[in-house]
């Protein structure tokens, strides 16, 4: 028993140095494997290790991805290789999920920000309400409003920057039924188009389409212009900024108010079960390669806020990290596909501020029509 204790902790020292000095294991043994990638990205039941050839003519086959040159053709898989390299660093600094080939592999970074993220880094207005304090003693300790009817179906904003509308108009479909007992599907494209909101604390950071906004400053705009439209009505594009095309007449929902939420796990929970699901900014940094698990990565900037999503839930069951005692995960709604993640989810580390998943949430209330 004590020379296993003793080769777990040596295993455990190696993997800490592994991890805080970016040394691969492929550096350790002496193997040079650029153009293979981990056994998990492997779909279905095939456990070899692809080419990275092999993989590209995966992925074109599986996203229905063409070039229109040679050299773009070329292009786009040095881009891929690149890619590949990133979900293998990825995997090693966050073992609980799994990471590989997505959508996006054939995209450099600059291009998944731009077009899937948004440029505008996410922070809450200092002069924004505060949500008021909620107690916590008897939290439930699995929850998901999915189950409870207040979610809409997983939606793509394309290659439009527009995330940030996606999770406040799922923030107030999630309201809107919490007031009426009715789910409706809410316009983002109204959001795109008209909403022009600026953020007061920072000169020149307005809500701008495609180009990123705030959730809190879309808040603002819903409560100025009197409501959304359905989404049937005032459909997606994801052009942007086309000329607003709102008409008051077929208003579907309504803001009475909206507050942000203390950088607490527990009340943030307690607020997601009072009043819905919750509009949240996440550093983006490991979503591009995310394919399933739950992400709890050991490294990850709690301040670079680049991506609004919706919290909807939380869970805690089948997950049990090394550096964590517990097990508990946040459920949230991306705005990329069905395709991508966990049908179109992302599951994060609970409690831990991970990738500064608590550190920008606000809830809103609707008004009863």
């Amino acid at each position: 028993m004590e020379r296993l204790t003793v080769i777990a902790l040596s295993f455990a020292i190696l993997l800490s140095a592994t991890v805080a000095y970016g040394v691969s294991s492929d550096q350790i043994n002496g193997v040079e494997d650029d153009d293979l990638l981990i056994r998990q990205v492997v779909s279905g039941d095939d456990d070899r290790l692809l080419t990275a050839e092999q993989h590209f003519q995966n992925f074109k086959l599986k996203f229905g991805k063409t070039y229109a040159t040679d050299e773009e053709h070329d292009y786009r898989f040095r881009i891929f290789k690149a890619n590949l390299r990133k979900a293998k660093r990825h995997q090693k600094l966050d073992p609980g999920a799994i990471h590989g080939v997505t959508q996006f592999s054939d995209l450099t970074e600059d291009e998944f920000r731009k077009n899937f993220v948004g440029v505008n880094r996410l922070r809450l207005p200092a002069d924004a309400q505060k949500a008021p304090i909620l107690p916590t003693d008897n939290l439930a300790s699995d929850f998901d409003w999915r189950d409870h009817g207040a979610v809409t179906p997983v939606k793509n904003q394309g290659s439009c920057g527009s995330c940030w509308s996606f999770s406040a108009v799922g923030a107030l479909e999630g309201a809107n039924f919490l007031s009426t007992g009715k789910l409706v599907s809410l316009s983002e494209q109204q959001l795109v188009d008209c909403d022009h909101e600026c953020d007061p604390e920072e000169a020149g950071a307005c809500d701008a389409g495609c180009n990123g906004g705030l959730m809190t400053s879309a808040f603002e705009y819903i409560l100025k212009a009197g409501g959304l439209e359905r989404e049937e009505d005032y459909p997606y594009t994801g052009k942007d900024r086309g000329p607003c095309k709102f008409q008051n007449a077929k208003i579907a929902a309504s803001v009475s108010n909206f507050s942000v939420i203390s950088l607490d796990a527990d009340q943030i929970a307690a607020n997601l079960l009072k009043n819905g699901p919750l509009a949240i900014g996440i550093n983006a940094a490991f979503m591009q390669t995310y394919m399933k698990g739950v992400s709890c990565p050991y490294i990850c900037s709690k301040r670079n806020l680049n991506h609004g999503v919706l919290l909807v839930g939380y869970g805690s069951a089948g997950y049990a990290p090394i550096r964590f005692k517990e097990k508990p995960y946040w459920i949230i709604k991306n705005s990329w596909g069905e395709n991508w993640g966990e049908n179109g989810y992302y599951l994060i580390c609970k409690g831990k501020n991970i990738c500064g998943v608590e550190s920008m949430v606000s809830s809103v209330a609707a008004t009863q029509n």
